[in-house]
């Protein structure tokens, strides 16, 4: 086959990026000729608020860049990872054309939710969820804390709408977990194009030994991830079980103070990817105190194949991929409290924790690998082929 995959790079790199690259890596391992369209983030400024408001709604440049692709090569489809902010809807449309299937990757809640995470002021909200136009985004300046901003996001959402793209323009939806499939289909789109897709790891990175006694954090440093929640459960542990935190963001500063304040928090900043793993196999557990819906967790399968149990908030699509006592342990979202005492309790049963590594590894062989995800993402691919 030959795919044109479509994607807007972050600023931050993160596992949206990450888990697309995977994909194309694993298309092209298996014969299939996979072209590319990316953006970056970095343009924004030079195109200016106007221009962004402008292009978010509808992007002539990609339009006409992918309706020239598609006009130089005979694809079989186009896979849309994420359109926003430069590329646009407009892609669908510039598909269409040409009779080119369309594929979309719902990586997050943009097609609901203006800021696409359904989190405010440091809890969940779906004050925009089902509404035709999202006005609660823009009240609130949830896109860039900017009520301008957030305006152009709704604006975007609303137009689409209204022309009927979203149910009309793409073939299928990929959703990562059968979490995120409900919110969609609550949102408003239409659940027989929907199917679920996880993320996967690839290459194999191997299974660790869980001997490094300590504890993982793995991810952006912000509110939403639950930083808040995990920094202050160390404060509250019985034990002195070392903490290290891998990543960056806007909480780097609150964590730096933290390690000033406990001894057994160490901030390790940004690492290369061989290194994390190496990290999470030697950890005794994961550490996912996310406060918001996640669409996936792609963190919490890295830490399965390499054996290492997750403690997980239990909430969203992550508590659907940590099976409680099984692969790892739920708590309260949001509840310090109730995390530390998770903690405690894993250190209190060791047996139980080491029975825990293997099933994590097995979860991972039974469901997260590149062959059984090259297997569901062709057919995927075969709903929508032209014959």
């Amino acid at each position: 086959m030959r795919i044109l995959s479509i994607h807007n790079n972050y600023l931050i790199r993160g596992g949206e990026d990450e888990s697309r690259e995977s994909e194309e890596r694993l298309l092209r391992e298996m014969g299939h000729q996979v072209d590319v369209y990316q953006e970056n983030n970095d343009r924004v400024a030079a195109i200016g608020a106007v221009g962004m408001a402008t292009r978010t709604v509808w992007s002539t440049e990609a339009y006409q860049i992918v309706t020239q692709k598609l006009q130089d090569s005979k694809c079989d489809l186009i896979h849309v990872q994420n359109f926003f902010p430069l590329i646009s809807p407009s892609v669908y449309y510039a598909a269409k054309s040409q009779g080119v299937p369309v594929v979309q990757t719902l990586r997050n809640y943009r097609l609901l939710c203006p800021n696409g995470l359904f989190f405010r002021d440091g809890h969940v909200c779906e004050d925009c969820m089902g509404k035709f136009v999202p006005y609660p985004g823009v009240v609130h300046g949830c896109y860039r804390e900017s009520r301008v901003a957030s305006g152009a996001v709704a604006t975007m959402l609303t137009v689409h709408h209204t022309m009927g793209t979203w149910k009309q323009m793409v073939d299928v939806y990929i959703a990562l977990t059968e979490f995120a499939r409900q919110k969609f289909i609550q949102g408003g789109l239409p659940a027989d194009k929907i199917v679920v897709k996880p993320n996967f790891v690839h290459p194999d990175p191997g299974v660790g030994e869980g001997s490094g006694g300590y504890a993982l954090y793995v991810g952006r440093l912000s509110v939403e991830k639950g930083l808040d929640t995990l920094l202050a459960a160390w404060e509250q542990l019985d034990t002195n079980m070392p903490l290290k935190i891998v990543g960056d963001g806007p909480l780097a500063s609150q964590v730096a103070a933290t390690t000033q304040r406990l001894a057994n928090v160490e901030w390790l900043g940004r690492q290369p990817m061989p290194q994390v793993h190496a990290l999470m196999g030697e950890a005794k557990l994961l550490i996912f105190p996310s406060k918001w819906y996640e669409t996936f967790g792609r963190v919490a399968v890295e830490a399965f194949a390499k054996g290492t149990p997750v403690i997980a908030a239990n909430i969203g699509a992550i508590a659907e991929l940590v099976d409680h006592g099984r692969t790892g342990l739920h708590f309260h979202p949001g509840d310090p409290a109730d995390l530390a005492a998770k903690v405690e309790w894993a250190l209190e049963h060791p047996q139980e924790l080491s029975e825990m590594r293997h099933v994590v590894r097995a979860e991972y062989e039974g469901k997260y690998t590149a062959k059984e995800n090259y297997h569901r993402l062709m057919e995927i691919y075969a709903l929508v082929r032209r014959p």
